[in-house]
């Protein structure tokens, strides 16, 4: 019985790269502190969730050797999302804050 088996390659060395946001804009101007933060969070969660998207793939095809990593990725992007989240609501509450001040 002749088996030949060929390693799978990742999936994610044939998709196109995405760069993030933070390499392609320019230095932050006065003023935009907020913008970068809100961004600098954002880059994280989409980091941290593709993290976890490859992690899965290698556990999946069996080129994990430690499987604890895929757990550990999750739980930073689980952190991360619930960082964001709690950035947004404290934004909007600002806002709405903001917005009820007369003038």
């Amino acid at each position: 019985m002749n088996t030949n088996f060929q390693r799978i390659s990742p999936l994610w060395e044939t998709f196109p790269v995405r760069q993030t946001e933070a390499v392609q804009r320019p230095k932050a101007s006065e003023g935009s502190v907020f913008k970068d933060v809100f961004q600098a969070v954002i880059d994280n969660v989409r980091e941290s969730e593709d993290d976890v998207a490859k992690k899965e793939y290698l556990l999946s095809t069996g080129q994990l050797d430690n499987p604890v990593e895929l757990s550990i990725a999750a739980s930073k992007a689980e952190a991360s999302m619930a960082l964001f989240v709690q950035l947004r609501d404290k934004a909007l509450s600002a806002y709405s804050e903001l917005s009820r001040i007369s003038l």
